[in-house]
């Protein structure tokens, strides 16, 4: 079954945004519910999406989206994230950065920090960050994964565990209603873990599509995390767990993006 025009415009802003709402496509294509429904279902009998209550959401699989799509999705709410978690990092300090395009958004907004170290195991972010004359880039080598630039394995592993970071800054493909982190290379969750363990304070930087995803190996639990930076609201049941745990949660909206 091939795809109309419509249902690829459809599949695309699921891509952008995580996920799609009957009503709102509707209006945008100026066609009826019920055309809308069809599309949807015709796109979950396809595997492209999966059907929820008021729309569908992107298909949950076991590899991830490609890296120049990840970079374009929600391009502003990731800036508006990256803005706020940088700010919070002072002159002076040591920071890890590891895979995505997340943490490549903070790299960005790190280039007028002075006097930093930043340790990474993303050849983006070092590539980011030579234009910033004030800090020292360390990178941990390994295995360079050609598809994002990310550097995995154990010489990373080995890398890592000679520092101890005042931060860490990292991202995850996913995170499920419970507040486990997740993603899809078992070795680079590996990595995860490593640097989650040899920082003083963690932060993760996440827009809200990755509540709307899944992967299937698990790095950590939001428990284990200091400072979450996102675009929504997280569900009440995760954000009480938050309390309790005593995970900060930073909330930063855009105009333009927000959901």
């Amino acid at each position: 079954m091939s795809l109309s025009f419509r249902q690829t415009d459809i599949l695309n802003i699921a891509r952008q945004d995580g996920r799609v709402v009957v009503e709102e496509l509707a209006a945008r294509f100026d066609v009826t519910v019920q055309t809308i429904r069809r599309d949807l279902s015709e796109l979950a009998d396809m595997g492209k999406l999966d059907r929820v209550h008021g729309g569908a959401v992107l298909r949950s699989g076991v590899s991830n989206i490609g890296y120049e799509d990840r970079r374009a999705l929600n391009a502003g709410v990731k800036t508006r994230i990256a803005q706020a978690c940088a700010q919070n990092i002072p002159d002076g300090a040591s920071v890890f950065l590891n895979i995505g395009t997340s943490t490549e958004a903070v790299a960005r907004q790190l280039l007028n920090h002075k006097d930093l170290m930043v340790v990474t195991n993303n050849m983006n972010v070092a590539n980011i960050l030579v234009e910033n004359p004030n800090c020292q880039i360390v990178v941990a080598g390994g295995v360079l994964r050609r598809s994002d630039g990310g550097l995995i394995g154990n010489l990373t592993i080995s890398t890592i565990e000679q520092f101890k970071f005042d931060y860490a800054i990292i991202g995850c493909s996913a995170m499920d209603s419970t507040g486990d982190l997740l993603d899809f290379d078992f070795q680079e969750v590996r990595v995860s873990q490593t640097i989650i363990a040899q920082a003083r304070r963690t932060c993760l930087v996440a827009d809200h599509s990755k509540f709307q995803r899944s992967a299937p190996a698990r790095i950590a639990s939001l428990s284990e995390v200091d400072a979450i930076y996102t675009d929504y609201a997280l569900p009440e049941q995760l954000a009480a767990k938050c309390a309790e745990w005593q995970t900060q949660i930073n909330i930063c909206p855009t105009s333009d993006d927000s959901p």
